[in-house]
């Protein structure tokens, strides 16, 4: 680790400083009162010569362009780069020139930070890593030993973002809801804090910390497990919490934090929203706003999704759905946009935000620029909130348009879901979601990682019969119909919506598409673009590609091999321009598993996901191993004498528990194992592992909180059934599967 140092300090010309060794905790123990923090404070400070990024750097790095400092590139987020030696001319002769296997076959996401020579960056389970932007050796790795089981707790996947660097330090958060401080020469705890205010609830940190102003902002995720949503900022020396904000009401019996809260409190209705807990997590955007020392907080979707349940009796439920405006330095509320009051399809408004100043009917204007799921790109006055444009970019059938006059959609009664389900675009995956735009103001296009995967909503089938709805604390809380999903899209295939994948040209202003690529699959990587004239993306097919942005052509590709999700970026180093991606897809998209046509199957699920980190430049020669094919093949199965009954309610509890991970109709995605290919030892251990968390460290944690031994047994005979069959059909000696059992009579 310290050769790795002197080497790049050797380069930049910095003196080295002995590593300090030694580290004593100091706990502080948590009072239960909020405004108090957890912190565990060492005797190792900041770097002083690794790391040195501070808000003027920030502020000024279109000085230094071969540098990535922040999440975005800049505090604008528009994650474009000036670099442009990588251009429309000299693009083919760009390649490989080092690849780091990341040890991992789960979905990769983060955006590397970039400077002075070394990238930081984080993998699965939250990992940290300092590695030398040249050559790829690691400089050191930090892991937070995030507990195995937690992995359950985590709607999409273990995935992770990102990190901050910011005076001398590495601001990384894990899995489990730590916010780490890291000596950014080398890796050692400078500070921890619990930033989890209640750990009876499933509460999980994905994203990337941001800073600024002296502070580490960070939120978390858990909508589905009936978490309340709140932001946090810490003193980015110490630790010490310096405000809070909480996205949703709490139980007004309680009293109000703030007069936001208030206020928010009478757009919700019924008595018991709060022991729902409400949701709107900030699990992604967070966005420093210089101009008007604002934090814009992209506050994600309900809990339940299905808003009769959530708030019966309407209401637009605040600040679901959100972007919200705060005060840097104190908290305070200042304005809010809600892209999708009342909110009923997950349509959270987490995605990147992007700041701009841009020419709006003859007036220079400040604005945030959003594409979030609901499929309405927005543009939005900084100064007060104010809706400028709001053009669909997608698909959109839950809405007709955007009233600019009242800053509300207009909802199409045509898919309204409430008394029989509807196929309904964009669904919960959205129009688009976490994978990072690029934004080109020279241009005045938005380059959009675009999907159209619809979804067939409906209410659950036991609140309508009972007009009870119990919150289940071990498992996803949609109020959405999943028991019998796989019968209700059978039903109804004929009238689904064409699933697909474009990335897009799109200006924002006018809401003219300039070009659009189609991708033959949906869940694809971020974007990149750059003054070379280049747009870069990875997809789903394994393609890291550079396009023309003037006309979409496809200018370059290279086969990775692996499903791609994270964004590209771009840095320079010793006057080379490099461009680098992370691979390994999964994700949000776990439950998608293996696609039915017309979506091509993804390269992870063709070969396998390799997480690798990726660096190119030009001249670049190296190569990667050309993979084998996986083998598909289903074992035979042995199947036991269940009844329709027995297995119908194994689908039941599968599509409830399971599928999120192991695919839908035990379908993998192939990050995670595919449950029609098991051994006959996993077979002989199904219990075991389901029950008693056999394999609770490599993150399959026991249900036994929420699955009876019968009902285990019973989703065993539903994934037997499930394996049969396809196997049948591979073998020609079934023309297709049935796929469920919902509908189907006992023998």
């Amino acid at each position: 680790m310290i050769e790795g140092i002197m080497k790049i300090l050797e380069k930049k010309k910095f003196r080295v400083l002995a590593v300090l060794t030694g580290i004593t905790l100091l706990s502080i123990a948590c009072s239960g009162n909020d405004d108090e923090t957890d912190t565990s404070i060492v005797s190792v400070s900041g770097s002083t010569n690794i790391g040195l990024i501070d808000d003027k750097r920030i502020l000024q790095a279109e000085s230094e362009p071969g540098n990535w400092l922040a999440h975005g590139r800049t505090y604008e987020e528009q994650r474009f780069s000036p670099l442009k030696q990588i251009n429309k001319e000299s693009i083919s002769d760009l390649g490989l020139v080092w690849s780091k296997d990341m040890g991992t076959n789960r979905a990769l996401e983060a955006t590397p930070i970039v400077v002075d020579g070394i990238m930081f960056f984080t993998s699965t389970w939250s990992r940290v890593y300092a590695v030398d932007a040249l050559t790829g050796e690691t400089i050191w790795t930090f892991d937070p030993k995030v507990p195995g089981e937690w992995a359950r707790k985590a709607c999409c996947d273990i995935v992770n973002r990102g990190v901050a660097v910011y005076n001398g330090k590495v601001f990384s958060a894990s899995l489990d809801g730590r916010l780490f401080s890291l000596n950014a020469e080398t890796g050692e705890v400078v500070w921890e804090v619990d930033t989890i205010i209640d750990r009876t609830r499933a509460y999980t940190i994905t994203g990337a910390p941001r800073v600024a102003k002296g502070k580490v902002y960070i939120g978390n995720g858990g909508a589905e497990y009936g978490v309340r949503g709140y932001v946090t900022a810490y003193d980015a020396e110490t630790g010490e919490q310096a405000w809070r904000f909480y996205t949703v009401p709490g139980n007004p019996d309680l009293g109000f934090e703030d007069p936001a809260m208030e206020m928010a409190a009478e757009t919700w209705k019924g008595t018991d929203w709060w022991e729902f807990g409400g949701g709107g997590t900030v699990w992604n955007s967070i966005v420093y706003d210089p101009d008007f020392n604002n934090i814009y907080l992209g506050v994600g979707n309900g809990s339940p999704w299905t808003r009769e349940i959530r708030s019966p009796g309407g209401g637009d439920n605040l600040f679901l759905a959100s972007i919200v405006a705060l005060d840097a330095d104190t908290g305070t509320y200042k304005w809010h946009y809600q892209t999708t009051p009342e909110d009923n399809w997950d349509y959270t408004a987490v995605q990147d935000m992007a700041l701009a100043d841009m020419n709006i009917d003859g007036e220079m204007k400040k604005v945030l620029l959003q594409a979030p799921k609901n499929g309405f790109f927005y543009v939005i006055d900084r100064t007060d909130g104010k809706v400028l444009r709001a053009h669909p970019f997608a698909a959109v059938t839950w809405a007709t348009h955007v009233d600019l006059e009242t800053g509300r959609p207009v909802e199409n009664p045509e898919v309204d879901y409430s008394d029989s389900g509807a196929w309904v675009l964009p669904g919960p995956l959205g129009a688009h979601n976490w994978q990072a735009m690029s934004i080109d103001l020279d241009a005045g296009l938005a380059y959009i990682p675009t999907q159209e995967n619809p979804f067939f909503y409906a209410i659950q089938e036991d609140y309508k019969k009972t007009g009870v709805y119990k919150r289940n604390p071990g498992g996803w809380n949609m109020g959405i119909e999943m028991s019998s999903l796989a019968q209700n899209i059978l039903n109804n295939l004929e009238s689904q919506p064409k699933p697909g994948g474009f990335l897009k040209a799109f200006d924002p202003l006018t809401g003219e598409t300039k070009w659009s690529v189609p991708i033959p699959h949906y869940w694809n990587g971020g974007v990149l673009a750059t003054a070379g004239g280049l747009v870069f993306q990875g997809d789903a097919l394994g393609m890291f590609s550079a396009y023309d942005k003037e006309t979409g052509d496809r200018l370059w590709e290279f086969n990775t091999y692996t499903s791609m999700l994270a964004p590209p970026i771009s840095f320079e180093v010793d006057g080379e321009q490099y461009v680098s991606i992370l691979t390994g897809s999964g994700g949000g998209d776990l439950f998608g598993g293996e696609p039915l046509p017309p979506i091509e199957i993804q390269a992870s699920l063709t070969y396998n996901n390799f997480g690798r980190l990726l660096v190119f430049k030009l001249g670049g020669d190296k190569t990667l191993p050309i993979p084998n094919v996986r083998d598909n093949t289903i074992p035979e199965q042995k199947l036991l004498n269940a009844s329709v009954e027995e297995i119908r309610n194994g689908e039941s509890n599968y599509n409830q528990y399971c599928a999120v991970c192991h695919g839908f109709v035990v379908k993998s995605a192939g990050g995670i194992p595919d449950l029609r290919k098991m051994s006959a030892g996993v077979h002989d251990a199904f219990n075991q592992i389901v029950l008693e968390g056999l394999l609770a460290s490599n993150g399959m944690a026991s249900f036994s909180d929420v699955l009876t031994e019968q009902e285990v047994e019973n989703i065993h005979h539903y994934v037997k059934a499930r394996a049969h069959e396809d196997r049948e059909v591979a073998l020609g000696n079934m023309e297709a599967p049935q796929y469920t059992w919902f509908g189907v009579e006992e023998d």
